[in-house]
């Protein structure tokens, strides 16, 4: 058996007259009055493999009429050259073998579907020019990923999805537990009895590896986690998902100023990869899904990020000569609106957004000398917004334990996360990027819903 990808990698003169095996689906058949041809995929690349059939073919006038789109098939012939314009070599087939059953009624016909219809038949859909090169796309960022960190000295460590503590203090959490929904054990209080839970505990679907992050990075200064995280957000918009992967990297003996360029690295160095590993998947993309999608990531390596203050941005948005539908104003949350604007049409390429105030981000960032602002960055990119959200994390215990008070939360969940304060704290800081918008960045793909092989999102967890 040989793979199309590597059929088509090798040079045709190391081909011509051997005999090979090749299997996959078939997209498209053109049947002529002696002879065939069948256009199969595998997965392995984005173009098809064209086979010819004729009347040499084993059992050729039975079989033909049984092969149509969608079916599996498993075909044997000698390499030769093509006489079309599309490829320089096919193969002429001497037997080819039906695997499943041939379908009358396959979902997936030669013509355009919506993503919208597509992700209704979700374990169909990788089947698609699209989705088969989102899928190896991802693919290669998240091996990129893995490469450019271990490069880096850090350790890959895996943190919990069951947790007891709220990392980022937004209660949008999903909640595990045994206990029976219709009937729970109540205390004297008429209270949930959390104590007779499996946990003994109230424990939810983690949002963040972060905080069990900081606690390896304070024992081997670089560490990464890369796994699923879940928030319970009631968002039906095309930047989020309740299931979603996250990368993120901590550091200890690290200031903003470290994490800020450990991210742009970062970025550069997996889109980098993509363009070389994917070329003729992000062509496609660059034909089909966004024009320019090629120059726009060239771009992105061929400059320093822009770099400015949450101030300075807002100061920005206020002179841009265009209407927000949210007037931008010191202390609001920038919203996508700004977030794109700034990226895509002031700066024109990423842009890294620094010392947001501190009532807009989590009680672990790094409170800043003007008792205003806190040491945190969000790294912006044209098409998403912001990818990368991080900060160099609050060291000190008293102003944590303070922080954590102030945000209404409880500080014995955090008395483990206290303790990297009480023993031995550095500086430390880390980000956290969200896999799917990476995903999306790479592919000009615009719902985020198609960045991932199987969505979860409100109402809907099929497949």
């Amino acid at each position: 058996m040989t793979s199309i990808q590597k059929l088509k990698a090798t040079a045709a003169k190391d081909l011509l007259g051997k005999t090979l095996t090749v299997l996959g689906w078939i997209r498209s058949t053109r049947n002529q009055k002696t002879f065939s041809f069948i256009a199969i995929n595998d997965g392995s690349c984005l173009s098809n493999f064209q086979i010819v059939a004729d009347e040499s073919t084993k059992d050729y006038s039975s079989l033909i009429e049984t092969l149509s789109t969608g079916a599996s098939i498993a075909a044997t012939g000698v390499i030769v050259a093509s006489q079309g314009s599309e490829q320089s070599i096919e193969m002429k087939a001497s037997s080819i073998l039906l695997i499943g059953a041939s379908p009358s009624d396959y979902p997936l016909q030669k013509k355009k579907h919506s993503f919208e219809y597509l992700r209704t038949i979700g374990h169909l859909r990788p089947r698609t020019n699209t989705q088969g090169a989102v899928a190896r796309v991802r693919n290669a960022l998240a091996f990129a990923s893995h490469k450019f960190f271990q490069e880096q000295d850090f350790l890959y460590i895996q943190t919990p999805i069951i947790t007891a503590a709220d990392c980022e203090g937004a209660g949008e959490l999903f909640q595990v537990t045994t206990l029976a929904l219709d009937k729970p054990p109540k205390t004297a209080d008429n209270k949930i009895d959390f104590s007779q839970d499996f946990f003994g505990k109230p424990t939810f679907l983690t949002v963040s590896g972060q905080l069990n992050g900081e606690a390896y990075a304070c024992a081997l200064s670089k560490v990464y986690t890369f796994g699923p995280t879940f928030r319970a957000e009631n968002s039906n918009t095309s930047r989020h998902l309740a299931e979603f992967w996250m990368i993120e990297p901590e550091v200890a003996f690290a200031t903003l100023s470290d994490i800020m360029n450990l991210a742009e690295r970062y970025i550069k160095y997996t889109i980098q990869y993509a363009l070389e590993k994917c070329h003729e998947d992000l062509a496609f993309f660059n034909e089909f899904i966004e024009p320019g999608l090629l120059m726009r990531l060239e771009n992105v390596l061929a400059s320093p990020f822009a770099t400015i203050t949450y101030t300075e941005a807002i100061a920005l948005l206020l002179k841009a000569p265009k209407a927000f539908t949210y007037p931008p104003a010191w202390g609001c949350d920038l919203q996508s609106e700004h977030e794109r604007y700034l990226a895509e049409e002031y700066f024109k390429k990423p842009v890294i957004v620094t010392n947001y105030p501190k009532e807009l981000k989590a009680f672990y960032m790094r409170n800043n000398d003007d008792g205003k602002t806190v040491a945190a960055m969000d790294v912006l990119v044209p098409r998403i917004g912001e990818i990368i959200g991080g900060s160099q994390r609050e060291d000190r215990l008293s102003v944590l334990e303070e922080k954590i008070q102030a945000k209404g939360m409880s500080l014995d969940p955090y008395s483990w996360y206290l303790d990297l304060r009480r023993y031995g704290s550095v500086p430390h800081a880390g980000f956290g990027l969200g896999f799917e918008r990476l995903v999306q960045f790479a592919t000009g793909i615009e719902n985020i819903r198609d960045a991932i092989a199987f969505p979860r999102v409100p109402h809907f967890a099929e497949f």
